[in-house]
């Protein structure tokens, strides 16, 4: 019995070194991080005051490593977030604030269905934030080796941002991978897109007035094409070539004419639109899914679906995004 306590007490204690590994290891980084911020033009106070609390959080990583992108089917993925449910909160959205959301969909030339769309699959229309240290979160996840030259940027952008006084470090409390506000921005988002819309000479990404014209903002920038389509659902034959098939969000790969695709797709001529439009093939659920049917299901995407990609590399989501604004335009 005494070797076996032994055992148990060997096995708890390595279990639990990583953790401590982990935050003895994150405070070195700091100092090293210190450095790089300074060179980067960061005082040194707005450093030691923005910096001060931040903190090893195991629990991000796990976030990280466990999103519902990663292994939830695209079906399932979609019906959760585009329930009737969520396309009535919009709805309700909406019409408590018609005037504003027209005059940015005007000024903007983006859908209100989209603006509204966004906002419900990333914060659920403003009441699920995110409750996280986003200060910690982007320190966390710049630690990391997955995706560190990305989140080291994010965080040095934010730095920026506070140094500028564009953003109140005080406030930010958010998304475990450091988004922040209704539509969920980043700190580079917010440097490139955020806009203060109703001038109060300050950014609140919380207020409908610049959450919702920032939104509008980015999207007109990435080149949203207003009323331009963003998929369709198809039904592939077994001959298509396995080289057309995107499962990766990071690059659509062989779009052509759709015409080009006709003699893959089972439903061509049902899906009425112009055979000249340039798309590309995705299935979702393949090589990511555990036994997923390869070709199903299966979408044409057209160039308004690549801009979704660039708000949140997920197949998933721009579907879900693209299917919730068509349900809600419906609704208008």
């Amino acid at each position: 019995m005494k070797i076996i306590k032994i055992l148990i007490i060997n096995i708890l204690l390595f279990y639990n070194q990583p953790a401590f590994s982990d935050e003895e290891n994150f405070n070195d980084w700091l100092i090293k991080f210190k450095k790089e911020a300074m060179s980067n033009n960061i005082s040194e106070s707005t450093f030691n005051k923005v910096m001060k609390d931040a903190r090893y959080l195991p629990k991000v990583i796990e976030y990280d490593r466990y999103q519902p992108e990663f292994y939830e089917d695209t079906l399932t993925y979609i019906s959760k977030r585009t329930s009737r449910n969520k396309v009535k909160k919009g709805m309700q959205i909406y019409n408590d604030n018609k005037k504003l959301i027209n005059n940015i969909d005007n000024n903007f030339n983006v859908e209100k269905e989209l603006l509204l769309s966004l906002m419900g699959i990333e914060t659920n229309f403003g009441t699920y934030l995110g409750k996280m240290d986003i200060i910690s979160s982007l320190a966390t996840l710049s630690y990391d080796k997955r995706r560190k030259a990305f989140f080291t940027s994010e965080l040095i952008t934010l730095l920026k941002l506070v140094e500028k006084n564009v953003i109140d470090h005080n406030i930010l409390y958010g998304s475990w991978a450091g988004a922040y506000g209704n539509f969920q921005f980043m700190p580079s988002t917010i440097e490139n897109y955020a806009i203060d819309f109703n001038l109060d000479n300050k950014i609140e990404l919380k207020s409908y007035e610049d959450s919702f014209a920032s939104a509008a903002n980015y999207i007109n920038k990435l080149g949203w094409k207003k009323k331009g389509l963003c998929y369709k659902e198809i039904t592939l034959l077994e001959n298509v070539p396995k080289k057309y098939l995107n499962t990766s969000a990071r690059k659509l790969h062989h779009k052509k004419k759709i015409k080009s695709f006709k003699k893959y797709i089972k439903n061509f001529n049902d899906l009425d639109i112009d055979s000249n439009e340039l798309v590309a093939i995705i299935t979702p659920d393949k090589d990511i899914i555990p036994d997923a049917e390869t070709l199903m299901p299966a979408y044409i995407v057209f160039s308004n679906y690549e801009l979704v990609l660039k708000w949140n590399r997920s197949l998933r989501f721009a579907l879900a995004v693209c299917n919730l604004k068509d349900k809600i335009k419906n609704e208008l």
